[in-house]
C-alpha cells in the first residue's frame, strides 16, 4: 500500500508522525522548505532547517521508526498532479490553500483515488476530517494566510494530526469513510 500526503507542514507532518504504524510507504509531497519558525508547529528537527520538508520528514521517519517513505519535494501542479498520484492507494490532502485542494481533489477523482481532507481553521479554534465527496475546501480570508505559526495551535494541530491519521487507519483496515469536527473541546464523528 502506498499512501501520499500532500503538504508536510504543520498538519501533514503530524499526520504522518501518527501514521508510522500502517504497514504502507508514506508519498511526501511539499515543495517548501523548513525554516526556524516551524518548528513550534510542525514536526522537524533543528537540523532540519534549510531543507524540503518532504525530504527532511522522509530522512527523520526513517531514522526514527524505520518507516519507508518517498519524498517528492515538488510544487502540486496541473502538469505533475497525476505523477504524484501514480501508483498511491489513498490520498490526503493537508494543504493550506484552496487552489491545491481543489488541483488535489479533480484529480482524485479523475484517478478514482481514495481522498481525505484535514482542515484546520485560520484561528485555530476548529478543524475538519472529511472524504472528498463530503468536502467543500473554503478559500483563505487572507491569500498565503499563515494558520500554524509559532506553535500557537499545536493541541488543534496535534488533535487533528491524530485524528487525521486515525481516518486513514479505519479505511486502510476496514474501507470506513468517517468524517470528523475536532474543536478545543473534543472530536466528534460526523458520518
Amino acid at each position: 500500500m502506498r499512501i501520499v500526503i500532500c503538504g508536510v507542514g504543520a498538519l501533514g507532518s503530524t499526520t504522518a508522525l501518527f501514521c508510522r504504524n500502517l504497514d504502507a510507504t508514506l508519498r511526501l509531497v511539499d515543495f517548501d522548505r523548513v525554516e526556524s519558525k516551524n518548528l513550534q508547529a510542525q514536526w522537524f528537527v533543528k537540523q532540519s532547517v534549510g531543507k524540503n520538508k518532504a525530504q527532511a520528514l522522509r530522512l527523520q521517519l526513517q531514522n526514527f521508526y524505520g518507516v519507508k517513505a518517498e519524498a517528492m519535494g515538488v510544487r502540486l501542479s496541473e502538469d505533475n498532479t497525476r505523477e504524484l498520484l501514480d501508483g498511491c492507494d489513498l490520498a490526503l490532502d493537508c494543504f493550506d490553500n484552496i487552489a491545491s485542494r481543489q488541483l488535489l481533489s479533480t484529480a482524485a477523482r479523475d484517478l478514482e483515488l481514495p481522498l481525505v481532507h484535514g482542515a484546520l481553521s485560520g484561528d485555530g479554534t476548529f478543524g475538519l476530517v472529511r472524504w472528498d465527496e463530503r468536502f467543500s475546501a473554503d478559500a483563505e480570508d487572507v491569500e498565503g494566510q499563515a494558520t500554524c505559526e509559532g506553535g500557537e495551535h499545536l493541541p488543534i494541530i496535534g488533535a487533528m494530526g491524530a485524528t487525521l491519521a486515525r481516518a486513514v487507519q479505519d479505511h486502510v483496515r476496514a474501507g470506513d469513510r468517517h468524517d470528523y469536527m475536532v474543536s478545543l473541546s473534543g472530536v466528534t464523528r460526523t458520518s
